[in-house]
């Protein structure tokens, strides 16, 4: 073999062994990035699950403990998590999360905590894409409107009701934005008629989960 055929073959054998070293860093960057997304992920659903439903009110772990539920009450056909918090095996309260896809700007994701008797711990938004300085204000960081959703419930008030101001209910909305607090009112409205409807199945499967 001529000393040029042996240099191109050992240039070749270099640049396919560089090559290899590159494609598995670029795996392990990949794969350590993926891991800590989600683990950002995690911690950040924690948080906000914390919020609404402090660690003091159950003695389960509310990220292992949750199901995926589609119903036509939410007007989609929608996977929705229902974390449940349970206290000596009890049920105290659930937080559904719920996507209202007709915000103005798109879908508005939420963390909707209900007592086990029906009423409303609180509402939060955790990702929404609505215009600044209009419909924003449903961000708990922008305005304290949706803090007024604690305490009520199907019967506070009547069903009827449960529309903004605007369609002849009960709620305020935004001077210069209806259609996203509108969104948010029904996706609430719909997770308290699941909750209503499904309250007895949401026990029952934990009682078969401890069994």
């Amino acid at each position: 073999m001529s000393e040029t055929k042996k240099t191109i073959l050992k240039s070749a054998w270099v640049l396919g062994l560089f090559s290899l070293i590159g494609i598995g860093l670029v795996s392990l960057t990949h794969a350590i990035t993926a891991e800590k997304i989600a683990e950002n992920e995690r911690l950040f659903i924690l948080k906000n699950l914390r919020v609404l439903v402090p660690d003091e009110m159950h003695d389960n772990d509310l990220l292992s403990d949750v199901s995926h539920v589609s119903d036509p009450v939410f007007g989609n056909e929608q996977s929705v998590k229902i974390y449940k918090a349970f206290s000596k095996q009890q049920l105290v309260a659930i937080i559904a999360a719920p996507t209202a896809a007709d915000g103005y700007n798109g879908s508005i994701k939420l963390l909707v905590a209900i007592r086990a008797d029906g009423e409303l711990i609180g509402v939060r938004v955790v990702s929404h894409q609505e215009t600044p300085g209009l419909g924003d204000a449903i961000d708990s960081n922008k305005s304290d409107w949706v803090l007024g959703f604690a305490g009520l419930s199907l019967d506070k008030p009547q069903l009827k009701d449960w529309q903004v101001k605007r369609d002849g209910g009960s709620f305020d909305q935004f001077t210069g934005a209806t259609i996203t607090p509108r969104a948010v009112v029904k996706a609430v409205r719909r997770t308290l008629q699941y909750y209503q409807t499904h309250k007895a199945n949401l026990v029952t499967q934990q009682e078969h989960a401890d069994g």
